[in-house]
Order: structure tokens, then C-alpha cells, then sequence
């Protein structure tokens, strides 16, 4: 049961969640608490004094490209110039390889943003080729970690980095940080953090503590932004100013799909467009890429759920040459449909299944996987997400054994949403609310924002709306008090004058130089 909630009771529930305060920008860490970022640093600073030649690796998600780009941007304020490259993800599969180094003809130092912490060969082809190799990582450490010159990854044990849930452009905007203070330059670190903040985003770091505070002074960034990138985007979204719900649900997809669809690069092209006319065009390829990274990923999600067993306790579903760019997507949509740990894999027709896997409630779908090793040819991730490949003739095993490991971890079920932070009365729902609420953005990962539950309201009336006329409006009415509600992406009917149950977060509205309230419905039950 859920308790009732005054303003009182919910600044209470919100503070909870913030154990170490409202931190700014004045308490982040100083970069050498990061094992290994002084000799990182050092290292490159020899590079850039003999002009060698240095590359830098990168990853195809929205953090990968982001931390690619970050980089990118950074040696070309100081005029060096680098080599870079993002793995494709049909052709080179995830992070640093042998067959990437192949293609670094003439490289001296190495340099990976958020991967190589399992790139175990390639690091050995690189010692053997004489290339030094910096890693630059957040994921969880592998049983055997690489031989490098360097590893900077916070989830070493001796690493006294004090955070452990930061993102691979974090790490690398740290990286410039050092990089800045050892060549004694000028550069505005500012300039760098509105990309890492976006990383920061899309990539689900709880936002909380220091990414609180870098995000924050990022959103602010980017609302003030001349990045001609960041200027073709508020012509076309018509915004001025940015939440980190337009990062998490519009931004961050359109560049990522770059990389789910074709290759990465066109995003990290299209972040460092030198002018306006170039971005817009860097865009409309973004744009279309991400129409059909929408119609694909319905389309597989539907055949997915076709697949799923209701008795089993995390999802497990493959299909002949599924896009693999969208797997990932169609895991988190299953996962969220089912209620339950999803992993969605695709037969590529040569033995081989690769695929995602999205966690969900308690469960960590990483640690889960990560005791079935034996049946992987390739795993990596974090709690939230994961990535693997298998040979098909160990699917069976690989099940048996997931299921087995599952069952032993005795995992509480989800019973109720944990984002429902208590009943609330439509006489509560006002402009003193959301005030409160906005105290505590920006709302993500670690701090979602706050769900009520209203009971025994009245459905004055409905309305569909929206192109294909799948979201609906509402009006809601408790005793005496109406407010409007908006669904989206509902195929179902209510009655105007029946009683129902409504989970929802409130909003307020800007319209016109108008400003109302707005319910925005999760979920409505008898």
C-alpha cells in the first residue's frame, strides 16, 4: 500500500535519494585520482612533444562516439593531428581487435575511450607491434585484464576515483582535464562537458552525485551552445533550451542510430560539423537513419515477443539474421513488456548468435550472465546492459545454465513499480508541486521522477490525438477537482463517466505563452 503524500512527506521521499547532497561542479574529483591518469598523461604528452602517432579508438554507442569525439575535438584545439576509428558493428564487432590494429598503419600509442577493458589479444598484438595502448573504460573488469601502458577504468579495485558509475566520455573529459594541466593551456573545459553530458544521459549513469552536477552545467552549456551540431538540432527540434528527457528520449536515439543502422562515424561527424550548412546535412542523414531504426525495431520487437515463453525467467529469443543494430533496443521493449531480464539474439546464418541483454527491477543480468562464461564466446556490459556472442549449438546449455544461475539468486519479483512514491489527491496537483518536483531535475537513471497513484477517478471524457491517432487526452475528475491527462502509444478504450486508477507523473505544459498542468498517464486500471 501506498502512503499518502503532502508536499512535506515528498521533499522528505526526494532528499532520500541524495545522500551526498547537491554537489556542483567545484567537487569533482581532481583527475589523478584515477589510477593510472598520471602516467596516461605523461605518456601522451611524450607523444604529442616526439609527434608520434597516436590513435584513437572508439565505440558505436551514443558514450563511444561522444568520448571519440571529445578527444578529436581536443587535439585539434592544440593542432595535432590524430587518427581515429570507431568499430563498425556488423564488420568489427564491439571495441579494440586485432583486426582494428591491422588497419592502424604506423601507430605508436593507442588510445581507447569507453572500451578495451576485455580487449585482452589486442593488447598482446600491440605489445608484440610495439604499440603502447592506453585504455580508457568504465565497464566491469574481466576475470583476465589486458596488458597495457596504461588502464584507466574506475571499477579497479585500487582505483581511488571515488565514483563508480561514470561513463566513458567522463573519463575522457578527465582525460583532457589532465591533458590540459600538464601542457599548461587554455582551453574552456565547458566546451567539452555539454557533449559529456549528453554521454552521461544516454548512457543511464544514475544522476546522481558529480554526474548530477555535470550534467546540470552540461544542459545549461547546450542551451548556450554555437557548436553548429548543437544549433542544426534546435532548429529542428524548435527548442532553445534542453531537459535531459530530450537528451534520453530524442537526441541520444539519433545518434545512435547511426551506428545501429550504418556505422558511428556519421554521428561524430556530424558533432564536429565546422559549420551550420554541414550539420544540417550531417542531420538529415541522422534523421533518416533513425526512421528506420523506429520501423525495424517494431518490427522485430513484435516477432520477439511471438517467442517468449511465459514460464521462463528471463527472456531469451532469436531470430534468423535480425538486425543486430537493434537488439539492443528490442531487449530493453521486451524486458519492459514482459517484466522480467530480456536477451535478444540474432542467428547471422554461420554458427553464430550475437545479440543484447537488458537487466530489469532487481535483477543484474550481468552478474547472472557473467556465471555462464564457459557456454560465451564473447561477453561484456554493466549491470544494466550486456552484450555477448555464443555458438548456436550452446543456446541449450547456455539457457539451462542462465535459468539455474537465475533461480539461485532467489531475486525478489517487481510487485509494484519502485518509481511510485506514494497516493496523491487531484487538490494537491498545482503549481507548488511541480516547483518542488523541478528542485530535484534533471530526473534519470537513480533519480526517476516521482510516479502517484490516484484512485476512484472519473474519465469525464477521452479523445485520441497524434498523426495515427494512437495517444490519448484526457479528462480526469476527483472530487470536484478536474485536471487534463495525455497517453501515448495506447491502443486501448475507456468510457467516458467509469471509475479507474491512474499512475502518472505531472508536467506542466507550455503552449502559446500559456502554461496548464498535465498528467501524464503510466497507467490506468480498474
Amino acid at each position: 500500500m501506498h502512503k499518502p503524500l503532502t508536499l512535506e512527506v515528498l521533499e522528505r521521499l526526494l532528499l532520500q535519494r541524495f545522500e551526498e547532497g547537491f554537489l556542483t561542479l567545484k567537487d569533482l574529483p581532481h583527475p589523478h585520482t584515477f589510477k593510472d591518469m598520471q602516467k596516461a598523461t605523461e605518456r601522451i604528452v611524450l607523444a604529442i612533444k616526439n609527434r608520434e602517432k597516436i590513435y584513437i579508438i572508439g565505440d558505436y554507442d551514443v558514450d563511444g562516439v561522444t568520448a571519440t569525439t571529445l578527444m578529436i575535438l581536443f587535439f585539434e584545439e592544440i593542432a595535432y593531428h590524430v587518427e581515429w576509428i570507431i568499430p563498425n558493428r556488423f564488420r568489427d564487432g564491439y571495441g579494440l581487435s586485432v583486426g582494428l590494429i591491422d588497419r592502424m598503419e604506423g601507430c605508436d600509442l593507442a588510445i581507447t575511450v569507453d572500451n578495451g577493458i576485455s580487449a585482452v589479444e589486442a593488447a598482446k598484438v600491440c605489445q608484440e607491434r610495439g604499440i603502447d595502448l592506453i585504455i580508457t573504460d568504465h565497464h566491469m573488469l574481466p576475470p583476465t585484464l589486458p596488458e597495457a601502458y596504461a588502464i584507466i577504468d574506475q571499477k579497479q579495485p585500487e582505483c581511488p576515483f571515488p565514483y563508480k558509475e561514470v561513463c566513458g566520455a567522463q573519463i575522457a573529459w578527465y582525460l583532457i582535464a589532465s591533458l590540459k594541466n600538464a601542457l599548461d593551456i587554455k582551453i574552456d573545459m565547458m566546451a567539452y562537458l555539454e557533449l559529456t553530458a549528453i554521454a552521461i544521459i544516454a548512457d543511464v549513469m544514475p544522476l546522481k552525485h558529480i554526474n548530477r552536477a555535470m550534467v546540470i552545467a552540461g544542459l545549461k552549456a547546450l542551451s548556450k551552445s554555437d557548436r553548429p551540431a548543437i544549433r542544426a538540432y534546435k532548429e529542428h527540434t524548435q527548442k532553445e533550451s534542453f531537459s535531459s528527457e530530450d537528451i534520453g528520449f530524442f537526441l541520444a536515439p539519433l545518434l545512435n542510430s547511426a551506428g545501429r543502422m550504418e556505422d558511428a562515424s556519421f554521428a561524430v561527424d556530424f558533432l564536429r560539423a565546422t559549420n551550420i550548412y554541414d550539420a544540417r546535412v550531417r542531420l538529415e542523414r541522422l534523421i533518416a537513419f533513425n526512421e528506420l531504426r523506429k520501423e525495424t525495431e517494431n518490427r522485430l520487437t513484435k516477432a520477439a515477443l511471438a517467442q517468449v515463453n511465459e514460464d521462463d525467467p528471463v527472456a531469451v529469443v532469436c531470430g534468423k539474421t535480425w538486425h543486430e543494430g537493434v537488439v539492443g533496443i528490442v531487449a530493453a521493449r521486451v524486458a519492459r513488456i514482459c517484466q522480467r531480464p530480456a536477451i535478444v539474439l540474432s542467428d547471422n546464418e554461420a554458427g553464430v548468435l550475437k545479440g543484447s541483454g537488458r537487466s530489469f527491477g532487481a535483477c543484474d543480468l550481468f552478474a547472472l550472465v557473467d556465471q555462464t562464461r564457459e557456454h560465451l564466446d564473447k561477453f561484456g556490459g554493466h549491470f544494466a546492459a550486456i552484450g555477448l556472442s555464443l555458438q548456436e549449438e550452446r543456446l541449450g546449455c547456455f539457457k539451462e545454465a542462465l535459468y539455474a544461475r537465475f533461480h539461485e539468486a532467489k531475486i525478489p519479483p517487481m510487485e509494484d513499480d519502485p518509481d511510485i512514491v506514494g497516493t496523491l489527491a487531484f487538490s494537491q496537483i498545482d503549481f507548488d508541486l511541480t516547483a518542488l518536483i523541478k528542485r530535484f531535475e534533471p530526473y534519470g537513471e537513480g533519480n526517476p521522477v516521482p510516479k502517484f497513484i490516484t484512485e476512484n477517478v472519473t474519465i469525464v471524457q477521452t479523445s485520441s490525438m497524434g498523426k495515427e491517432g494512437n495517444h490519448l487526452r484526457f479528462l480526469f475528475e476527483k472530487n470536484g477537482y478536474t485536471h487534463q491527462g495525455v497517453q501515448f502509444k495506447t491502443d486501448a478504450t475507456y468510457e467516458p463517466g467509469s471509475e479507474v486508477n491512474i499512475v502518472y507523473t505531472v508536467n506542466e505544459n507550455h503552449f502559446r505563452g500559456n502554461v496548464s498542468l498535465q498528467l501524464m498517464i503510466d497507467k490506468i486500471y480498474d
